[in-house]
Order: C-alpha cells, then structure tokens, then sequence
C-alpha cells in the first residue's frame, strides 16, 4: 500500500483564473491569491506612484505592514495588495499619490 505524503507549502491546488480590471485593461488573474501577488505573477510590479517624487513602488515587506503596495481597488484607495485576495471583477488600478475615493479614471 503505497501512502502518498503531502507537503505543506508545495501541495496547493491550481488557482483558476478569473477576469479582473488593472488600469483600464482586462487580465485573467489567480482568484483568492493576495492581489499584488497575481499581478506579479501577471509580469506587473508596479503599485503606486509617490506623491512627492513620482517614484515607482511595488512589493516590499509582503506581509500588510508598509505603504508600498497600495493600490485604488473597487474605488477605495490604499488597499494592502499584498494581503487583500484577489476576487472576481476587480477593478485594480495604479494609485497616484495618496489616491481618492471614488476616483474612477
């Protein structure tokens, strides 16, 4: 009788796709992965646009405890991508400085 062994961080189901809005442009992503992590895996890397500098940032600390991350989600600003799961419909988009409510571009 042959025992088949599972391992808790390689054993995970494949995650189904689902259609989502980043920046105006339509994207099947990983559903209930942490959103900055499908868009990574999507090949995008960049969150949000500092106020100040206009710098580029994207995933840092991965674990909801920094800014860098933040995107407008639904219309809401500064939702930590890196812990806020990825769902169906989603209209995720670069934020701009500290980002506005309700701001549909």
């Amino acid at each position: 009788m042959e025992m088949k062994k599972s391992h808790p961080i390689v054993d995970f189901e494949v995650a189904v796709k689902v259609p989502v809005i980043v920046d105006g442009k339509p994207l099947m992503a990983s559903r209930g992965k942490p959103i900055a992590a499908a868009l990574i895996e999507a090949g995008i890397d960049v969150f949000r646009i500092t106020e100040k500098k206009k710098s580029p940032r994207g995933l840092f600390c991965g674990i909801g405890q920094c800014n860098d991350c933040v995107m407008e989600v639904n219309g809401i600003p500064n939702v930590r991508t890196c812990v806020t799961p990825l769902e169906e419909g989603m209209d995720i988009r670069t934020q701009e400085g500290l980002g506005k409510v309700g701001d549909i571009r």
